[in-house]
């Protein structure tokens, strides 16, 4: 049990792997541009605009 939690862990060269695709994070931006939420009555409402 020593020896199994003693070791570094797996997913260091996994996370390291991870890079998001340029195109990923352009569209996640302007998502997030266009996106608006409004806040009425205690209610929020999404809004897309385009």
């Amino acid at each position: 049990m020593q020896k199994m939690y003693s070791e570094t862990s797996r997913m260091e060269p996994v996370i390291k792997n991870m890079v998001p695709k340029e195109e990923t994070i352009k569209f996640l931006l302007d998502y997030s541009k266009a996106l608006s939420v409004i806040d009425y009555n205690k209610m929020k409402f999404e809004a897309l605009l385009n």
